[in-house]
């Protein structure tokens, strides 16, 4: 019978008729490995949903999961890059930052904007590990103190999402000033007494993790996250022993007193709002 058996052998379909999925249309979990179906991974916050691992996102989707009805201004937007050193390892670093910039839509590895959580006015600094890893230059370190500058003059609460391989080498002496400047900035943002919460994400790493990243009023950050200074390899081969399990992830950071609280990041917007409203009470 035609039910249990197939009659006709060898069908195939031309190619006029097959039918290609659209580019971006599903992703694929780094975790389980399962296919994930972008509309169903958007309104899951971009956390999977059969194992609940938190997939890497940059600024444009971190806003849009916080920011109400997805409206803010952004600020400083066309701050890009110069080249003091002249430096060139296999290509000049001008050519870098224009081939990033053409690949991801971004002027550099950071985004300010300022918008409302919850109906609480909020200012915050996000990276985008997509641009250079993350890499914390003369751009990134400017626009967080240009965003601190705003939070005191609108006395407004400042929430930094940090994303970073670490300090850009590029740009050398110039991005490790960026950890004493951002720095100083906060302390006057402490003085102002106007709230900055610190949010660490898969990965925060090197002078990022050093500075601003762990100066926060509270520190919070997401499930699973790489949070550390030198990273696992580097660290096991200088001190010539095995590492801990779960070393530098985000649960062993608190278990160690580093950070706060661990939030997933579909209560994040809530969690957040939450913190604003006590601390304006």
């Amino acid at each position: 019978m035609a039910w249990f058996k197939r009659e006709k052998k060898g069908i195939s379909t031309t190619t006029e008729e097959k039918k290609e999925a659209p580019d971006g249309l599903w992703n694929k979990c780094p975790n389980c490995k399962k296919a994930l179906h972008s509309a169903d991974l958007i309104e899951n916050k971009y956390v999977c949903h059969y194992c609940d691992y938190h997939l890497r996102i940059g600024s444009k989707e971190y806003f849009q999961v916080l920011f109400d009805d997805n409206k803010f201004t952004e600020l400083f937007a066309n701050l890009t890059s110069g080249d003091p050193l002249q430096f060139n390892d296999n290509k000049p670093y001008t050519e870098r930052i224009v081939e990033s910039q053409a690949k991801t839509g971004l002027k550099d590895a950071i985004r300010a904007a300022h918008g409302k959580v919850d109906g609480q006015e909020l200012m915050v600094a996000c990276m985008d590990f997509a641009f250079i890893g993350g890499s914390m230059g003369s751009v990134v370190g400017e626009k967080i103190a240009r965003s601190i500058d705003y939070s005191i003059k609108n006395k407004v609460p400042f929430l930094m999402i940090s994303k970073s391989g670490g300090a850009r080498m590029m740009e050398a002496a110039f991005s490790l000033m960026q950890m004493a400047k951002t720095s100083a900035k906060l302390a006057l943002l402490a003085q102002a007494k106007i709230p900055y919460i610190s949010l660490l994400t898969d990965p925060t790493t090197g002078g990022v993790t050093a500075s601003y990243a762990m100066l926060g009023d509270i520190n919070i950050a997401e499930p699973g996250a790489l949070i550390g200074f030198a990273g696992p390899r580097v660290i096991k081969e200088t001190i010539k022993k095995d590492l801990p399990k779960g070393f530098q992830t985000s649960e062993f950071v608190l278990e160690h007193g580093f950070l706060d609280f661990i939030v997933d990041r579909r209560q994040m917007k809530a969690k957040l709002a939450s913190f604003l409203k006590m601390m304006k009470n």
